[in-house]
């Protein structure tokens, strides 16, 4: 049984690995294509906190260790090494995620690096090829973000390359749990940019791409994932689903902040970003209900576009003046409080328990 601090570098182990059985296909089709898939690897396995394998293997814990008794699912419950597989499949998910989600926002670094968009825009520019350099790297980055989502299916039903064996089969309830948690990010995601296009600045519709976007993915999916490769009851993935609920929203609201006050050298990505990119989060729109009518106007005319210290100085300060940063803290700490109860009432054995009690409070405190 690993602890959680070895979790992380346990599920790197199976990236590695992973990307080392797919190069060879990949120089099959043609050096390029073997770039792209190297520039993927370096992507994976060049930084991340491994939240989502973390929670998933909280959930297993946490089924391995029911004390209910209550009915379970048929099938045999999943080794170790097949959930830090399935920890692994997650983090391809976030990958193909956080690919596209840069080309959205038109980010030009990811934890302190160019986005993999620039880094081909750049390589383009480099050539001296011809067509615009700004959209090829755009459209590669699309690609690499597509096979990170093709191979994060390969990794889940434990797919490799010849001469690797056949997996075992998963347990009965996870591929339906898997196919549900991609249609949601996805789903999520497309919610996300619509509001932004629309202006859409309602706290209801900021909580909706929050649950779907964040929440289900980060903390509820992987959770209950976990639960079910221990084949634990219906009860108790339920339970981890709604506890996981409420934290991947707490962890998206702390996110929020640190989009806009977060230290550059911390977080990896510039300051405001999520000002300039005019993502309509909760905080945005409880400044945006809450502030003076110039105030609000103000914040308006300063999202969606590049903005210098002043100007950014000016929209933190309408945040914070209208209550919504104390009001998003408020709301983190009510999302983790009620979790952390429900966390307590768990019918599992105190590691468990003591396990998932560790991430609500490394998710919801954290600086980066």
């Amino acid at each position: 049984m690993l602890t959680l601090q070895q979790v992380p570098g346990a599920v790197d182990d199976v990236l590695a690995e992973f990307f080392g059985s797919v190069a060879g296909p990949l120089e099959e089709i043609y050096p390029a294509v073997a770039q792209t898939g190297a520039a993927l690897a370096d992507f994976v396995l060049g930084g991340g906190k491994r939240v989502r394998p973390l929670f998933l293997y909280a959930g297993w814990r946490c089924g391995s260790s029911e004390q209910s008794g209550g009915p379970t699912a048929p099938g045999e419950p999943a080794d170790p090494a097949t959930v830090l597989r399935v920890g692994a499949a997650v983090e391809l998910v976030q990958a193909c995620a956080l690919v596209h989600d840069d080309i959205l926002d038109r980010s030009d670094t990811r934890r302190g690096r160019p986005t993999v968009h620039r880094v081909f825009e750049q390589a383009h520019r480099e050539h001296g090829w011809s067509g615009d350099a700004a959209h090829h790297g755009a459209s590669v980055a699309i690609l690499i973000g597509d096979l990170a989502l093709a191979w994060a299916d390969d990794l889940v039903h434990g797919y490799r390359p010849a001469p690797h064996p056949a997996p075992a089969p998963l347990p009965s309830g996870v591929p339906a749990l898997w196919s549900r948690m991609r249609t949601e990010v996805l789903g999520g995601q497309l919610l996300d940019i619509v509001n932004e296009a629309s202006g859409d600045e309602s706290i209801m519709a900021s909580y909706r791409v929050m649950e779907y976007k964040t929440a289900a993915y980060t903390v509820a999916r992987p959770l209950e994932l976990g639960a079910a490769l221990a084949v634990s009851s219906t009860g108790l993935q339920q339970d981890l689903h709604r506890i996981g609920t409420g934290l991947g929203l707490a962890f998206q609201l702390r996110d929020d902040l640190l989009g806009v006050f977060g230290d550059p050298a911390q977080t990896g990505k510039p300051s405001g970003d999520d000002l300039i990119a005019g993502k309509r989060t909760v905080l945005l729109g409880l400044a945006l209900a809450e502030a003076a009518p110039a105030d609000a106007q103000r914040l308006r005319e300063l999202l969606g576009r590049p903005l210098d210290d002043a100007e950014l100085a000016a929209a933190r300060a309408v945040l914070v003046e209208s209550g919504a940063v104390a009001e998003v803290e408020r709301q983190i700490a009510g999302h983790r409080d009620t979790a952390l109860a429900q966390i307590a009432e768990l019918p599992v054995d105190a590691a468990a328990r003591a396990d998932l009690t560790t991430l609500a409070h490394q998710i919801t405190d954290r600086t980066k």
